[in-house]
Order: C-alpha cells, then sequence, then structure tokens
C-alpha cells in the first residue's frame, strides 16, 4: 500500500509537472508560429518563404511533442475485452520491430475473463512496456509477455477481489538504482535518445483505468507489471 502511494502521488505529480511545461512553452511556441505566418504573408519571394515554413512546421512538431506529455487526451471508453488477445497484438508488434536476436514469449492465465477496458490505450499503454524492454535487452535478449489473476489485491488504498496482472519481463540490465524513484516522471530516461514520455504515458492510462504499474528490478530480470481491476471487486482498504 505504501508503494502503491508513493507511485499514485508520483503520477499526480507528474501530471501537474506536465501541464506546467506544456503551458509554458506552448504559449511562445503560438507566438513563434503566428509571427512566421506574419512574416510568411510579407515575404516577396518562394524561397524565402520556404524558410518561414520550416518554422511553422518545427513549431507544430513541438506542440505534438508537448501534447504527448500530457498523455491521451480522449476520455476512456471501456467496452468488454479478452486482454489476451490485446497481449498477442502487442506481441506481433513487438516481435516485427524487436532484433533478430531478442525472443519474445508468451504466459497466459486462461482463467482471466474479458475486463471493461479501453481497448486502444491500454494496447498503446503495453506497448510502451514491451518497447522499453526490447530497448533495454539491446541486440540479444528476453523478453516474457505473462498475464496473472491476483486475488485480493490492494491498488493505493483500493482492495480488489480479482485483479489482472499483465508482466513485461526482460533480462536486461535492469532500472538504474538512481531512477527507481522517479521512473515514471516525464523525461526521465536511462536510455540515451530516449524522450522518457513512455512509461508516464502508460502509467497515466493504468491509473485511468482505476489500475497501476508497478516493477521489480535488478541486473538480468526487470518485471514491469500492469494492474488492472477487475469490475465491481473492491472495496477501500482498513
Amino acid at each position: 500500500m505504501t508503494r502503491d502511494s508513493a507511485l499514485l502521488v508520483q503520477q499526480g505529480g507528474s501530471r501537474v509537472m506536465a501541464r506546467q511545461l506544456a503551458h509554458e512553452i506552448k504559449n511562445p511556441l503560438g507566438g513563434l508560429r503566428g509571427a512566421a505566418q506574419l512574416l510568411e504573408r510579407e515575404l516577396p519571394s518562394a524561397e524565402l518563404k520556404e524558410y518561414t515554413r520550416v518554422i511553422i512546421g518545427e513549431a507544430d512538431r513541438l506542440c505534438a511533442l508537448v501534447d504527448s506529455l500530457l498523455g491521451p487526451a480522449r476520455a476512456v471508453v471501456r467496452a468488454p475485452v479478452n486482454v489476451h488477445e490485446l497481449i498477442d497484438h502487442v506481441f506481433r508488434l513487438a516481435r516485427a520491430e524487436a532484433p533478430s536476436g531478442v525472443a519474445i514469449e508468451r504466459d497466459y492465465d486462461p482463467s482471466l475473463p474479458a475486463i471493461r477496458l479501453d481497448r486502444d490505450l491500454i494496447v498503446q499503454a503495453m506497448l510502451n512496456l514491451a518497447r522499453n524492454a526490447v530497448q533495454a535487452v539491446g541486440e540479444r535478449g528476453q523478453l516474457m509477455l505473462r498475464s496473472r489473476a491476483l486475488m485480493n489485491a490492494t491498488i493505493g488504498i483500493e482492495r480488489h477481489r480479482v485483479v489482472a496482472s499483465l508482466q513485461f519481463e526482460d533480462n536486461g540490465p535492469g532500472v538504474p538504482p538512481e531512477l527507481g524513484e522517479t521512473i515514471f516522471y516525464p523525461l526521465v530516461t536511462a536510455r540515451a535518445g530516449g524522450t522518457g514520455l513512455g512509461l508516464a504515458v502508460a502509467q497515466d492510462i493504468a491509473t485511468r483505468h482505476g489500475g497501476i504499474i508497478e516493477f521489480d528490478s535488478r541486473p538480468g530480470r526487470t518485471v514491469f507489471s500492469l494492474l488492472l481491476p477487475m469490475e465491481n471487486g473492491h472495496e477501500q482498504a482498513a
């Protein structure tokens, strides 16, 4: 409960930080884009207008990046979903993207029933976790996609009768200890060239479903677990 509460507080802080960052960045970007549009109308030649179009295009690209900091903007639309169909979909995408030396396997708990989820959002969250794992192992390694049912599990202060645990286990080097407390913040990453947005977005999707993403990591074994409560199966924990 203490660990989950800390993760939920971290997610709340992450959202506040992302909103503040988005506000501070998008305001000057809007002014920059508007000025470039006005300048383009006054320029006499098509060659010079190419430069203003570059400015406008880059401003739009940065605005899209800032929007991704805030996570998916649309409302959660729930429908009964077979989570193993979603894992199969993520499995196929991850296998197509992974280097040939990375082995990806599946291990399912057939007792899991259909869950009311937003299919597209959960696929996005799982794909972010799978891609992180593939990137962590590099050119050679293993990734296991696993499903389990947890009985009487607690997420935050909510006790749930049954929770679906969708696990992504890799044999990479693990999460650096110095990032353990901040790994779900946006822009926090140990990978060169990474944006640090994948885990932040995945955690946001999980919490919007009443769930959470936890992780356990050491060199040679890292497991990120997406915990999703079953419908009507919780009570407030003492």
